[in-house]
């Protein structure tokens, strides 16, 4: 992941990390003031250009709903600097932690310090609210901030640039440019911390190369989340939620429900109920607005194939058209489709669809469903839906997941209280509210000796002194 160091924009990155660094270390603590500041001018940067970051969203997809971008980015990222900034101050203070009783009455404090210097690496697919949320975090904390937008989002990238620079010192917090060389190099560079937001073949290459200068890594990739249809669900309103966290953005979210799991005696009539909610939400019309196209042909063209393996290999497609109806591909919208009947040999259980298309396979009990899901890599989401709370807390502690929404889809990511983060194949580290200030924050205990305690006795010569605090302790411990 190295860059020509012969590079302008290479260059220009390099100059403007090294000034950050320089900065972070001669000002290393801003205070609670600047920290707030710094906020507000991010909140400033979103709250005075929303439209303009609405079209330039949806440039950049061919379409994007406006709701869905008002509601799972711009009122998001609201939400999630209030918080901050409400908090800031408590999260600032030195906590008192207990003194282990034989260095008494010395005291312990835990305090919290900027990193320094983090760098984000952002995706396309909620580009303005997976690019400032953890921007938030790092900014509460202290740090400063370069952030790598997605080259699939151009439009987005240039304003975030523009706007970003109208209100921040470039040594506070960087926009780059999404070339070639940048995207290359940016991982390689020695941050503080890095945070990258992606796919989980792009997550290795940028921990590997983060790992070279030992950067710690906060990884936000994905996987394949399923949702799991106990017996006591009701499958109507199941297939409602299941059917929203699905489509929101045609579902290019990393926390999507990708596949789901349901009684084999419920599976027909569920895959119906799905179907019938995702017409009454979104119609078979290609021009609903409320419907986001895909972000490219490519990405297109990999979910085209997904479905056409698994029709070959025996599935049931339900779809309103063909993917290659010219009045769905013009607008490149992809039919919201259920695959009914997958098999685990699929290719659309191979990966992670990151698409309006959903898997609905059958099982025989609670324990096949906890198995199947197993099987398989750590989800980044799990979705449990049902009325039978022992089956719930069965299927909670029997799998590991980086979160769980109860009886809904996607809502444990809105929660600025919990922590968002990934397990195993789908992410390591977390982010969001608190949880954020602590991952770009160096918790750092120190110890106040007391003048009266007897530390001092430890020192040679041990004499019987030695003898004699030696029994204290063990009889402390």
């Amino acid at each position: 992941m190295d860059g020509s160091p012969t590079s302008l924009p290479l260059g220009a990155l390099k100059d403007c990390f090294q000034a950050m660094v320089l900065r972070s270390r001669t000002e290393p603590a801003p205070d609670l003031a600047a920290r707030l500041d710094r906020l507000a001018r991010l909140r400033a940067v979103v709250a005075d250009n929303e439209e303009r970051f609405r079209q330039a969203i949806s440039a950049d997809f061919g379409h994007r709903s406006a709701v869905e971008t008002t509601i799972a980015e711009t009122m998001m990222l609201y939400s999630e600097i209030r918080h901050a900034t409400k908090q800031l101050k408590s999260w600032m203070a030195p906590q008192r932690i207990a003194t282990t009783l034989q260095f008494l009455p010395a005291r312990n404090r835990l305090i919290p310090q900027p990193l320094g210097v983090v760098g984000i690496i952002a995706p396309w697919n909620y580009p303005l609210q997976l690019t400032l949320a953890p921007a938030i975090g790092a900014l509460a904390a202290g740090n400063r901030v370069i952030i790598k937008p997605s080259e699939l989002a151009p439009h987005f990238a240039g304003l975030l640039k523009e706007t970003v620079a109208a209100r921040f010192d470039a040594t506070e917090l960087l926009v780059t440019g999404i070339e070639d060389q940048i995207a290359k190099a940016f991982a390689s560079l020695p941050f503080d911390h890095l945070v990258f937001t992606g796919s989980t073949r792009v997550g290795r290459l940028v921990a590997e190369a983060a790992g070279r200068n030992l950067t710690p890594v906060t990884l936000e990739l994905g996987g394949k989340s399923p949702a799991i249809i106990d017996a006591s669900a009701d499958l109507e309103e199941a297939a409602e939620r299941i059917a929203y966290g699905k489509l929101l953005n045609a579902g290019q979210t990393c926390i999507a429900p990708d596949y789901v799991l349901v009684p084999e005696r419920a599976l027909q009539a569920f895959a119906e109920k799905v179907r019938a909610q995702m017409r009454r939400m979104f119609g078979t019309d290609p021009a609903n607005k409320d419907y986001t196209s895909i972000i490219s042909d490519r990405h297109y063209a990999r979910l085209e194939g997904l479905v056409a393996d698994a029709a070959q290999r025996g599935a049931k497609i339900l779809q309103p058209a063909k993917a290659d109806d010219p009045n769905w591909k013009s607008h490149r919208k992809f039919p919201p489709t259920l695959i009914v009947g997958a098999t685990a040999d699929m290719a659309v259980m191979q990966e992670e669809i990151f698409g309006p298309v959903l898997p609905v396979l059958g099982t025989r009990s609670p324990a096949d469903a906890i198995a199947f899901v197993n099987a398989r890599d750590r989800p980044l989401a799990l979705y449990w839906f049902g009325k039978d709370n022992a089956a719930r807390d069965e299927a909670l502690a029997r799998t590991i997941s980086g979160g769980v929404t109860v009886n809904d889809c996607l809502f444990h990511f809105a929660q600025a209280n919990q922590p968002m983060g990934g397990v195993g194949a789908s992410g390591t580290g977390a982010y969001h509210g608190e949880w954020g200030f602590r991952t770009f924050s160096k918790l750092k205990p120190v110890f106040y000796r007391s003048k009266f305690n007897r530390l001092a006795d430890l020192y040679p010569p041990y004499g019987g002194k030695i003898a004699r605090l030696e029994k204290l302790m063990r009889f402390m411990s």
